[in-house]
């Protein structure tokens, strides 16, 4: 891969800890939420980071997708859900993600294979297919 673009960032002290960009953009706290047995709050975590990453990113899949086909993807939103939870078949955890897509001004078969195309192109589908579930929920018209 001839990589375009590179971020990095350095954590500390683990769900509990820190992150912080080499360009310092990025810096703040984290916590593991309640429902996890942490003390929650009003700090972030790994998988809210990892949502808010993945729906900004097929989003503008759905956008160059949209663009590529001539579609209408005005007033269209990505909202990502990333669960956590015991993995089924061995030890540790594992993730899952649902993505929200929702298209407005589409018909919905026109949305649906939008989002379909979509999914093909968007590197954090790429990273994620055949690893985690991916459930994509779309609305159009």
């Amino acid at each position: 891969m001839n990589a375009l673009y590179t971020a990095t960032a350095t954590a500390s002290g683990g769900r509990n800890g820190h992150v912080e960009s080499d360009d310092g953009v990025v810096s703040f706290d984290l916590a593991i939420p309640k429902s996890m047995g942490g003390p929650g709050g009003e700090k972030s975590n790994p998988e809210q980071l990892f949502a808010a990453g993945y729906s900004a990113c097929f989003h503008s899949a759905v956008q160059f997708v949209a663009g590529q086909q001539k579609l209408d993807a005005s007033g269209s939103t990505v909202t990502g859900h990333v669960s956590i939870g015991q993995n089924d078949s061995g030890p540790g955890f594992k993730l899952a993600v649902a993505l929200d897509v929702t298209l407005p001004n589409l018909a919905q078969d026109q949305a649906e294979q939008l989002v379909h195309d979509a999914h093909q192109v968007c590197p954090y589908s790429n990273a994620t297919r055949g690893n985690i579930d991916v459930d994509l929920k779309v609305t159009g018209q």
